[in-house]
C-alpha cells in the first residue's frame, strides 16, 4: 500500500540525541502540525490554467492527469469541445502534492494510491497529515512523533506538511481569478470526490 501509517516504523533502540537531531530537522523542514490553515472556499472553483498557475504544474499534466482519473476537478468535468474544468481549493491542494511527490521519484502508481486515501480523508483531516517518502513507499503521519520515527529511522527522506502545502495554495489563489460555482456545474453525483454535491444534497434532503 503507498500510503501507510507512521507507526511501527523505528528501527530499533531509540538513540536519544538521534532522536533530537531528527526532531530539529523535523521542525526546520515545518513538518511538526504547526499550521492552522482558514476554511476551505467550498463554493469557489478555478480553471485549468489557474490550477496549473498555483500547482507549479504544467497544463499538459493537468490534461494527462484528469483523463487518466489521477486528479479530476470535482466542481466541473470537461464535457465536449470549448467546455472548461473546474477545480476546488482541494483538488490544486492535490495536484501540488502530486507534483511534489513526482519530484521526489515517486512513481505514478504509488502516486495513485496516495491520492485515493487523501481523497477517502475529510477536508478538515488533510491540513492535519504529513506525507513522508523514501521515493519509493509513502508513509502518513498523523503526529509529531511519527514524523520523527521515520525520520530518525532513514525511511522517510522527504516530508510533505499538508497544512503547509494548504497555506501556500491559498496564498497562490488569492493572486488569482476564481469563479463561483453554480449548481449545474457539478460533476455527476456519484463521483469519488465530489464534495459540493452532496453538501448540495444533504441541503436539500434537509
Amino acid at each position: 500500500m503507498a500510503v501507510s501509517s507512521g507507526e511501527g516504523k523505528t528501527t530499533g533502540q531509540e538513540d536519544p540525541v538521534r532522536r533530537e537531531s531528527a526532531r530539529q530537522r523535523a521542525g526546520e523542514q515545518g513538518l511538526l502540525f504547526d499550521e492552522q490553515p482558514a476554511s476551505l472556499p467550498a463554493d469557489i472553483g478555478y480553471r485549468g490554467p489557474t490550477a496549473c498557475a498555483a500547482a507549479g504544474i504544467t497544463y499538459r499534466q493537468l490534461d494527462y492527469w484528469a483523463r487518466t482519473e489521477l486528479v479530476q476537478p470535482t466542481i466541473r468535468a470537461a464535457h465536449g469541445s470549448g467546455s472548461q474544468r473546474l477545480y476546488s481549493f482541494r483538488d490544486i491542494l492535490v495536484l501540488k502534492v502530486v507534483k511534489r511527490l513526482l519530484d521526489t521519484g515517486v512513481s505514478l502508481q504509488q502516486i495513485r494510491t496516495a491520492v485515493q486515501h487523501l481523497r477517502d480523508r475529510g477536508v478538515g483531516d488533510l491540513a492535519q497529515i504529513t506525507l513522508m517518502s523514501d521515493g519509493v513507499s509513502v508513509y502518513e503521519c498523523t503526529s509529531a512523533d511519527e514524523v520523527i520515527d521515520l525520520l530518525q529511522g532513514g525511511q522517510g527522506v522527504f516530508g510533505i506538511a499538508l497544512g503547509r502545502v494548504w497555506r501556500e495554495v491559498e496564498g497562490s489563489l488569492a493572486e488569482l481569478p476564481g469563479e463561483r460555482a453554480a449548481v449545474e456545474d457539478s460533476v455527476p453525483a456519484d463521483h469519488p470526490a465530489d464534495e459540493l454535491a452532496q453538501r448540495r444534497r444533504a441541503r436539500r434532503i434537509g
